[in-house]
C-alpha cells in the first residue's frame, strides 16, 4: 500500500500558523489544556466537515459565485478581527477569571468557526483539486473529511499543549501581556490574508 501524498499536504497546511493555531495556542495558555479540549475537538470536527463538503463539490460552487465568496470572506475577516480584539483586551495573567465571561470556545463555536475560516477553505479546495484520486463525490468527501479531521486532531493537540506549557513559563505579567498582544496582532493579520 503506497503513501497518499494528500496526508503530507494536509499536515503541512494545517500545522502552519493560521487562525486555529493562534486561537488554540492562546487558549491552551489562558485556560489550560483540559479546558481547551472541547475547542480542539470542535476544530477537528469542523475541519473534517468543511473539507468533506469541499470534496463533495461545495468548493467549486463557491468559485463559481464570486459574490458569495466575497460575502464569506467579509464575514470571516470580521469574525477574526473581533476575536483578535477580544484577545488583545485579555492582558490579565493566565489564571485570571472574568466573572464567567472569559472562557474557551465551546465545541459548537469551534465547529462553526471552520465554516468561515479562510485557511481551511483554501487548503481544502487545493486538496480536492490537486490530490483527487478519481473517486465518486461521496467517497472523495469521506476521504478528505477523514484525512483533514484525523490529522488536524493531532495538530490541535500539539498547539494546545504548547500553549499550556507557555503559561507555565510566563510568570511575569509583562511577559503574559506581550504574548497576548503578539497573538492578537497575528490573528488580526490573518484577517487581512482572507482577501489575498
Amino acid at each position: 500500500m503506497s503513501f497518499d501524498p494528500l496526508y503530507a499536504f494536509v499536515f503541512a497546511g494545517l500545522f502552519s500558523p493560521g487562525p486555529n493555531v493562534i486561537l488554540l495556542t492562546t487558549s491552551g495558555a489562558r485556560f489550560g489544556f483540559r479546558r481547551t479540549l472541547p475547542h480542539v475537538l470542535g476544530v477537528a470536527a469542523g475541519v473534517g466537515i468543511t473539507s468533506a463538503l469541499t470534496g463533495y463539490g461545495i468548493g467549486a460552487l463557491l468559485l463559481a459565485h464570486p459574490a458569495l465568496t466575497f460575502a464569506l470572506k467579509c464575514l470571516a475577516a470580521a469574525w477574526i478581527l473581533w476575536m483578535a480584539w477580544k484577545l488583545f483586551r485579555s492582558t490579565r495573567g493566565p489564571q485570571a477569571q472574568d466573572q464567567g465571561r472569559d472562557r474557551p470556545f465551546t465545541f459548537i463555536e469551534a465547529v462553526l468557526f471552520q465554516w468561515v475560516n479562510p485557511k481551511i477553505w483554501a487548503i481544502a479546495m487545493a486538496a480536492s483539486s490537486g490530490y483527487a484520486v478519481g473517486l465518486s463525490p461521496i467517497q472523495e468527501a469521506v476521504r478528505l473529511g477523514t484525512a483533514f479531521s484525523g490529522i488536524n486532531l493531532f495538530v490541535c493537540l500539539f498547539w494546545t499543549f504548547a500553549g499550556s506549557l507557555l503559561a507555565v513559563l510566563m510568570t511575569k505579567h509583562a511577559w503574559w501581556r506581550g504574548f497576548m498582544s503578539i497573538m492578537a496582532f497575528a490573528l488580526a493579520a490573518s484577517a487581512v490574508m482572507v482577501f489575498l
